[in-house]
């Protein structure tokens, strides 16, 4: 933690169940609800509640922990209209998820929006509420509202849990200390965070680039070239084979039906194929898993729809297991190579290059136009040493890469660890609040980026669903 923070004078106990130790003396308890005027979820009508501007709509997977702002992608925006049908959350509104992988997570409106039932709203702050702090402690205490979830395989908190939520309280100027120095420490680890991920795409851009250069057009740079007559593939070695993915890989569908507890859940990341880690249950969970499909050592998992937007549309698993049924496993056949096949499927999916081969408002692929795909066909030794290469070639990128990334983990857990001291009473940052500098907000979009970003790392989603 930074240096010189002291802890507060008198503490008593906190009487809070996911506090769990004393806080100030002088700070009260308030339930959630009780700090602001208008609190609501959905579509609910407003009575007599008029709004003629723009209609923002948040979705749970919206909320990023910060201030929402009406640029964020996934915010969906209308043109003005009258609604008076929908409640419609004003600017300084608190919105928090109650539904599956997103619970607990909240952020600050910027404009006027609605909310889909996934979310709950919190309006007009009353006079001793500030509403940046009461962010902070609502996202302090998001593993105590996943504890309270109950449900099958997409969990959800009742709206009166969260709302009963007990919230440590110090008197408004308090508050606003503690928001102006939080501000000022989170922004600095903030720009680390983002400086970090700056050179994680750079190195990952690298990576790609050595990956695209050798699947495409061999290892030498000095052999003859020609057409492919392929738009995104440009020319390859006049040696090579055009072959349709069809003599390389077959699709097979093997349901799990009972026997799905006898399974190892996968999931497709851009890692690759893993083992799906049940022990938080993060992630999205289906609630009947007998649909799903096996899947083997060496065989394909392609995600075959919303492509643009899935962060890694294909992984070839090295585990025996099951996921959902919605992907599409594929097993090897023929005299390819698994290991170049899936650099190559990576390296075309890393650019989204198989637009052409979009179908449909999902930019789905067809399983026949993917099986009808022709694929740049080296020698089999010729394979083995483009693997061999970029093996040897993106070895160097990948363990800095890891090291960065395991130095974000750390800067993240440090940013949780200080807010999380700070708003429970374990810190007291008032003196050094008041030293410090008025500074300009770091841009919004930038700080979602790097949101995006943090679930860009996650799962693909195995509980999607392609209907």
């Amino acid at each position: 933690m930074i240096k010189g923070l002291p802890a507060y004078a008198d503490y008593r106990p906190s009487g809070i169940p996911w506090l769990g130790y004393d806080i100030p003396t002088h700070w009260t308890r308030r339930k959630l609800r009780s700090l602001f005027a208008r609190q609501g979820s959905g579509t609910t009508p407003s009575g007599n509640h008029h709004y003629n501007g723009p209609v923002c709509w948040v979705m749970s997977g919206d909320l990023n922990d910060g201030i929402l702002s009406a640029t964020k992608r996934t915010v969906k925006t209308s043109t003005p209209l009258n609604v008076p049908s929908l409640r419609v959350y004003p600017t300084k509104s608190l919105v928090v998820a109650m539904y599956g992988a997103t619970i607990g997570r909240a952020s600050i409106l910027s404009v006027p929006a609605c909310t889909n039932q996934a979310c709950a709203a919190f309006a007009d702050p009353n006079d001793d509420c500030n509403v940046k702090y009461v962010h902070h402690v609502v996202v302090t205490a998001r593993s105590y509202l996943v504890q309270q979830a109950y449900g099958g395989g997409q969990p959800n908190i009742n709206a009166h849990v969260l709302c009963s939520l007990p919230v440590p309280l110090p008197p408004p100027d308090e508050q606003a200390a503690i928001v102006r120095f939080l501000d000022w420490a989170t922004r600095r680890v903030d720009r680390a965070i983002r400086a970090k991920r700056r050179l994680v795409a750079l190195l990952t851009e690298q990576k790609q680039a050595i990956i695209h250069r050798a699947v495409t057009q061999g290892l030498d740079p000095s052999v003859p070239m020609k057409a492919s007559g392929i738009p995104w593939l440009g020319e390859i070695p006049a040696h090579w084979e055009l072959r349709p993915a069809r003599t390389l890989v077959r699709i097979r569908t093997e349901l799990v039906g009972r026997r799905h507890l006898a399974y190892r859940l996968l999931s497709l990341t851009k890692q690759g194929v893993i083992v799906r880690d049940l022990t938080g249950m993060r992630g999205k969970f289906s609630a009947d898993m007998s649909t799903f499909q096996t899947v083997r050592p060496a065989d394909f998992v392609l995600c075959l729809f919303d492509v643009p937007e899935t962060p890694r549309t294909v992984g070839r698993s090295r585990h025996e297991g099951m996921i959902t049924g919605a992907y599409t496993v594929c097993e090897p056949i023929g005299s390819c190579n698994g290991a170049y096949f899936e650099a190559y499927l990576i390296a075309l999916d890393d650019r989204k290059l198989l637009a052409p081969l979009y179908s449909g408002l999902r930019n789905t692929i067809p399983k026949e136009r993917f099986l009808g795909m022709k694929v740049p066909f080296p020698p089999l030794d010729e394979q083995v040493a483009i693997v061999t290469h970029v093996g040897e070639a993106t070895a160097g990128l990948d363990k800095t890469i890891e090291r960065t990334q395991r130095q974000i983990g750390l800067l993240r857990e440090y940013r949780a660890r200080l807010v999380s001291d700070v708003v429970t009473g374990k810190l007291d940052v008032r003196a050094f609040a008041e030293t410090l500098p008025d500074e300009a907000p770091d841009d919004i979009e930038a700080i979602e980026a790097d949101v995006d970003e943090d679930a860009d790392d996650d799962e693909t989603g195995d509980g999607a669903d392609e209907g």
